[in-house]
């Protein structure tokens, strides 16, 4: 009897260690990021009531241009280190990220510009900067699991001061609206990165806004609703 016992004890205590390192494993460091439903951007939805310009700037639609693929960029980084890594955190902001795509192919398509994206295939792109570029950012982010949320943060960064520039050249609504929620989504998302990266003993330092910026957007709580 004593010795039925102690097996059974053995075993739970064996099972309990099986438990806790399966926890703490690689594939479950991070707490899965639950995107707030608004940086699901609906274009048409938070255009219906803006006023178009009839004719577009030649930097606005370099800038619609480039945010079309930078938003394909990060979608595409984020499947490829998800599934890499098996980080909730990088396929639920893919989904958004899908949503930021969307909403530009929205301005392309109604300002009848031709579409940069030819080829819809993850990691392939138009521009030879952002095909270059997500080579480095996969090829860094599959080098670890903290290096992959690095790359997250890094993507995040990009976007929201590429996304200041364009805003700053433009004073088309729906330009500024569009853009204005895609930057909240991104600030959202460079959030949810960077708590992950403290999580796991590391440090993000931006390479794109300024450190004050950083700080004001990381210290603040996630934004919620649509900005119209």
């Amino acid at each position: 009897m004593k010795t039925k016992i102690i097996v059974l004890v053995v075993l739970l205590l064996v099972l309990a260690g099986f438990t806790f390192l399966k926890n703490n494993s690689s594939e479950n460091l991070s707490d899965e990021y639950v995107v707030d439903q608004s940086d699901m951007v609906n274009a048409e939805e938070l255009l219906s009531q803006s006023e178009s310009s009839v004719l577009l700037t030649k930097a606005e639609i370099e800038g619609i241009i480039l945010m079309r693929e930078e938003e394909k960029l990060a979608r595409d980084v984020y499947t490829t280190l998800g599934e890499k890594w098996n980080l909730n955190i990088f396929s639920n902001i893919a989904q958004s990220e899908q949503t930021h795509m969307d909403a530009v192919l929205y301005l392309v398509q109604k300002y009848e510009i031709e579409d940069p994206v030819k080829n819809d295939t993850v990691g392939v792109f138009t521009d030879p900067a952002l095909q270059n570029l997500y080579n480095q950012l996969v090829s860094k982010g599959e080098e670890s699991m903290i290096g992959a949320l690095v790359v997250g943060a890094n993507i995040e960064d990009l976007d929201i001061y590429d996304l200041e520039r364009l805003m700053s050249q433009t004073d088309n609504q729906d330009i500024l609206i569009t853009y204005a929620n895609l930057q909240k989504g991104s600030r959202n998302h460079m959030r949810a990165f960077n708590k992950q990266i403290e999580k796991n003993g590391g440090k993000y330092s931006p390479q794109y806004i300024s450190i004050n910026s950083f700080e004001s957007i990381v210290s603040s709580e996630q934004e919620r609703g649509a900005i119209k």
